[in-house]
């Protein structure tokens, strides 16, 4: 398992082929100015809530890598109904992807979109892997 931090919440985790990219606020992070979201691999995007500065940079990241969006209901039918592949989770649920389990749990923040729809309740992710979890995995430098 390799991990990246793009900066903000931002993260990009490498495991078992598979290429995940976590609350994607990159292009508006002047820190993250020299990483260029066209060249990112996304197999998977992982939203933990709806705020601007988790989701800026959804919608370009899907387009080119047609990734599936991965969050609560309310979130991935935001971007079912602009045409995005999603897989919804409910809170306290897990499932069996293919690079892992993953464990959809609760989050106290609030999240709504820049529109002003409700983004549901918030969560997190707890990611276990035949690498191991992400507790174990040190991080990268951003790319």
């Amino acid at each position: 398992m390799k991990i990246t931090f793009y900066g903000h919440a931002s993260l990009g985790i490498e495991v078992g082929g598979k290429h995940i990219i976590v609350d994607p606020f990159i292009t508006g992070n002047p820190l993250a100015a020299k990483i260029d979201i066209t060249k990112l691999k996304a197999d998977y995007i992982f939203l933990t809530h709806a705020h601007f500065d988790h989701v800026l940079d959804v919608e370009a990241i899907a387009k080119n890598t047609d990734a599936v969006i991965v969050s609560n209901a309310e979130i991935t039918t935001y971007y079912e109904k602009r045409g995005f592949r999603y897989h919804f989770m409910n809170h306290g649920g897990s499932w069996n992807f293919d690079f892992g389990k993953v464990k959809y749990v609760n989050a106290s923040h609030s999240s709504s979109f820049a529109d002003g729809t409700h983004g549901g309740n918030p969560g997190g992710f707890v990611i276990d892997t035949e690498d191991g979890n992400m507790r174990e995995i040190p991080l990268s430098p951003m790319i």
